[in-house]
């Protein structure tokens, strides 16, 4: 358990390429993007998430934004025997839906690529640290399961980012992790 903590985390952040060339969802509410949201599917080439990718379930997301519009997250992801919470946050870049963070092995880029505020929304990440940097798109939902309209709409961004559905998890939803919680 202690070795896959290390590897969800960077999992977590593995992302890629440049952000200036994905659109940011324009004149993005953030206000309306708070609250919780269901991580329900992702496409990356990161190559610690494509290991894992078949054993990963659906995490719940909980966003709040400060006033000078940083991103904080609060992900709750249902590992293997109990409900491990990672806490992440982003500053603004520039415009709202644009999110910066750094820690000392990485720069980390949050893109809201598209979202309609009440059912779901796309983002795109990046992570650059010392080795190549990888790409992800996250599906996010209100409800905890994935319309099939939605995930063709997600299907079709693949490649503008240069990702495949070999990259791709679907990510089943457990009933774990309720509460956001430690227990099942």
């Amino acid at each position: 358990m202690a070795a896959l903590l290390p590897s969800l985390a960077l999992t977590l952040l593995c992302l890629g390429q440049a952000v200036a060339q994905v659109p940011v969802q324009p004149d993005l509410q953030t206000e309306k993007l708070a609250g919780t949201w269901h991580l329900v599917a992702i496409v990356s080439n990161c190559p610690v998430f494509l290991k894992m990718k078949d054993g990963m379930k659906s995490a719940t997301i909980t966003n709040s934004f400060t006033p000078e519009g940083n991103l904080s997250m609060k992900l709750v992801w249902p590992m293997l025997d109990k409900c491990q919470e990672f806490d992440l946050s982003f500053q603004q870049s520039g415009q709202p839906g644009h999110y910066t963070g750094m820690s000392a092995q990485e720069k980390k880029d949050l893109s809201v690529v598209e979202t309609d505020y009440s059912s779901y929304v796309i983002t795109y990440e990046l992570q650059q640290s010392g080795q190549e940097p990888s790409t992800s798109l996250q599906l996010l939902t209100r409800e905890k399961d994935v319309s099939p309209e939605l995930l063709q709409k997600f299907k079709q961004l693949f490649s503008a980012v240069h990702l495949t559905e070999d990259m791709l998890a679907i990510l089943p939803e457990t009933g774990e992790c309720q509460g956001g919680t430690g227990g099942h």
